[in-house]
């Protein structure tokens, strides 16, 4: 792995912490440990990222707590929780709330590595997505309401000629909004706008997804 990747590790056990620390070191990871939720909470910064290790029953905050804690601060970690005093509905429970895996103890090392590996490629799909949809949004929020208006009836199937009778304009004119709209959007295709505009929620499907989000 050419970047070091952070782990933030959470688990009253001294011995497990201390244990798993020196394994993921050596799996060139950087670790951050700590020995209780709450002293993560005091100094986690909101626009972290990397993934939590975390140790479901502690003294004090338990993991469940922590998972609703980090989630209501909009702080995007995806967590794999450890434990040796789960059941099955505090896994539900963590699974639920957006969990990337729920470990029982004792565990092989190996097994807790692939699922952080697994998590971590996830993560940087979603945070790609999102870069994504992000900058979909902002070009499409610099269209004038004017061309807005526009792209929204030609995403939906409205042809020129009809557009143009609706809005009390020319077709030339549709011609030259869309040409714009297109340009702006940077989409190369009426399909692939209508892909950018399902993405960005400027139109829904009827079913399911048509398409991932555009990457144009």
């Amino acid at each position: 792995m050419s970047k070091r990747e952070t782990l933030y590790l959470v688990d009253d056990n001294d011995a497990v912490r201390h244990a798993l620390r020196l394994f993921l070191e050596s799996r060139n990871f950087h670790v951050q440990e700590f020995s209780s939720a709450e002293s993560l909470l005091a100094s986690i910064d909101t626009r972290a990222t990397g993934l939590l290790v975390l140790d479901l029953c502690m003294q004090g905050m338990s993991g469940l707590e922590l998972q609703a804690k980090l989630k209501a601060s909009d702080i995007q970690l995806p967590i794999i929780f450890i434990t040796g005093h789960g059941n099955v509905q505090d896994s539900v429970n963590a699974l639920k709330a957006g969990a990337a895996d729920f470990i029982e103890k004792p565990f092989d090392n190996e097994v807790l590595l692939e699922s952080i590996r697994r998590a971590l490629q996830q993560e940087r799909l979603q945070r790609e997505q999102r870069s994504v949809l992000q900058e979909l949004t902002r070009k499409f929020e610099r269209l004038t309401p004017r061309e807005r208006e526009v792209m929204k009836y030609i995403v939906n199937g409205t042809s020129n000629k009809h557009l143009a009778e609706l809005l009390g304009v020319s077709s030339r004119t549709i011609e030259v909004h869309r040409s714009r709209i297109m340009s702006k959007m940077g989409a190369k295709s009426l399909p692939e706008l209508v892909c950018m505009a399902l993405s960005i929620g400027v139109i829904r499907a009827w079913s399911k997804p048509l398409c991932k989000p555009c990457t144009a």
